[in-house]
This record gives C-alpha cells, sequence and structure tokens, in this order.
C-alpha cells in the first residue's frame, strides 16, 4: 500500500503529477529512487530535473468575497519572470486562489483534487508543468473567515499582497477606501504585529539587552543602561506594531486615528484582529 505522503514525496522530488506519482510508486513497489527512475524513463526526466532548481518567481494573489467575510491569499512560483507574466500560468494561480475562497480545503492534497471547470487543479498543474521547463508550485497559501470584515491589497506586478482581518465594521464603499489604506501600510511598512498584546516576552527581552549592552558599550553604568533600554522600547513598537506606526499616506497621524475614523464610519468600535502579508520569495 502507497501511503499519500509517500506519493506527495515523490511529487516534491519530481514535479511530476499525483497520478504519475502514484504509478511509479506502485510500479516500483515503494521504492523511491526506482519511481524516479520509472518517471524518468516515460518522459518525465526534464521534470525530474527542476527539483533542485530555484523558483523564485511567480505570483501572490489576495481574494476577498463579495460580503467581506472570507477570504484567501497564495504565492504560486515559477522559475522566471517570462512564465510568471504568462496569460495560462496567472489563469492557473488565479484558479487556486478562487478555489481556495469558495471552499475550506482540508490540506494542499485535497485542493490538488477540487475541480475548476471541466477539469481539476491537479489537471491544470500538470498542463503547466508539461508546457513550460520549469519548476513550478504552490509554495503557500492561507483563507480566513471572520464575523467581522476582511479588505485585501494587491500591490502592483502582483508580488506583494495583504489581508487585513477587522472586528466591528463592514465593507462598503464609506470604509472600503479607508481599509484597504490600512493594507497598504502593511504593505509598505512591513509590521510584525497588530498591537502590544501580541508582542512576545522573548522578543521584548531581546530587543531591551540590545539596547541595554549598546549603552553599556557607550560607557553607560548597568542600571543606568536599563533604563535607557526601558525608554528605547517606545520606538520598537512605534516601528512594529501596526497600531502605532505613523500612517504613511499622512504622517501626522497613526494607524490607530485611521482605526477610529473607520469606527466612526461604521458607528461603532473597530479593532484590527490580523492581518497576512505574502512577499513573493519571503523566507518561510
Amino acid at each position: 500500500m502507497i501511503s499519500p505522503q509517500t506519493v506527495k514525496e515523490l511529487r516534491e522530488k519530481t514535479g511530476a503529477g499525483m497520478a504519475d506519482c502514484k504509478k511509479a510508486l506502485e510500479e516500483a513497489g515503494g521504492d523511491m529512487a526506482a519511481a524516479i527512475e520509472w518517471l524518468r524513463k516515460r518522459g518525465a526526466a526534464s521534470v525530474a530535473k527542476r527539483a533542485d532548481r530555484d523558483a523564485n518567481e511567480g505570483i501572490v494573489l489576495a481574494k476577498t468575497s463579495a460580503d467581506g467575510s472570507t477570504a484567501a491569499i497564495v504565492e504560486v512560483n515559477c522559475e522566471t519572470d517570462f512564465v510568471a507574466r504568462n496569460e495560462e500560468f496567472v489563469a492557473f494561480a488565479n484558479a487556486i486562489c478562487d478555489t481556495i475562497l469558495a471552499k475550506d480545503i482540508a490540506s494542499e492534497d485535497a485542493l490538488w483534487s477540487e475541480a475548476t471547470g471541466d477539469k481539476t487543479l491537479a489537471n491544470l498543474r500538470d498542463e503547466i508543468l508539461a508546457k513550460f521547463s520549469e519548476k513550478i508550485g504552490l509554495r503557500r497559501y492561507k483563507r480566513i473567515h471572520t464575523d467581522g470584515a476582511i479588505a485585501d491589497y494587491i500591490h502592483a506586478g502582483s508580488r506583494l499582497a495583504v489581508l487585513l482581518e477587522v472586528e466591528g465594521a463592514v465593507v462598503n464603499d464609506a470604509t472600503k477606501p479607508l481599509l484597504r489604506d490600512v493594507a497598504m501600510q502593511i504593505a509598505a511598512m512591513q509590521p510584525s504585529f497588530v498591537d502590544r498584546s501580541q508582542v512576545d516576552n522573548d522578543t521584548l527581552a531581546k530587543e531591551l539587552e540590545i539596547y541595554k549592552q549598546a549603552a553599556i558599550a557607550e560607557g553607560k553604568k548597568e542600571d543606568i543602561a536599563e533604563r535607557i533600554a526601558q525608554g528605547k522600547l517606545g520606538k520598537f513598537y512605534e516601528e512594529n506594531v501596526l497600531i502605532e506606526q505613523v500612517f504613511v499616506k499622512e504622517p501626522s497621524k497613526k494607524v490607530s486615528d485611521v482605526v477610529a475614523e473607520i469606527g466612526k464610519i461604521a458607528g461603532g468600535d473597530v479593532k484590527v484582529l490580523s492581518f497576512v502579508r505574502y512577499n513573493l520569495g519571503d523566507k518561510i
């Protein structure tokens, strides 16, 4: 019995389709090396050679449902900008994002069996792999569903995208521009946390130690260095916590001021719950 995990491992090694990988493993009695050789003998040699290549180009997409309650974000990679701009590759990435938006998929393996038109996503993937002699694959994805609202932002060129989840607001013609502005803020300023409550103790301890040691290196006594370190935490929060960042579109404001404006329009308190930021090629 060939396990799904073994099939997935062979696919990751070769880039061949799941069906071909399963057949190869069955023919090889579960032997990985023999299965790779089986694929090569049947014209999959060029596919098998892709496994060790770098796939740093591609596309990042984000989509939100009409009511703003559900959103999906994906990164699909390839090796060259030429393929990333190809209509078929872009359509393939959009089909993946649309499927994830429409349905809560249990796993990537389950995703490929989902239908899109008269084909499955696995069919589309195998067609793309056959058309282009490049390593192509889904690098990461996320789906969010909320009782609040979600806004999305895709930077020009589809190399950077953001999802922003808020509580206490709806996405309509009045709130959408400001929600998008906050999503753009995340794209531009790369915050690590929504608010101070999300900053873990290890991160704070590390920052305090860096500030303290820098002060000691300047000749300050340890007790003075401790106070200096505590004083510098404000700057850390301003740079790394979303709602405390200076608003890039209007530096006289903080992001918290913009969130408050959204609340006034929505008729109640609005709170940022989470965000997701995908930049093409980011380390995971």
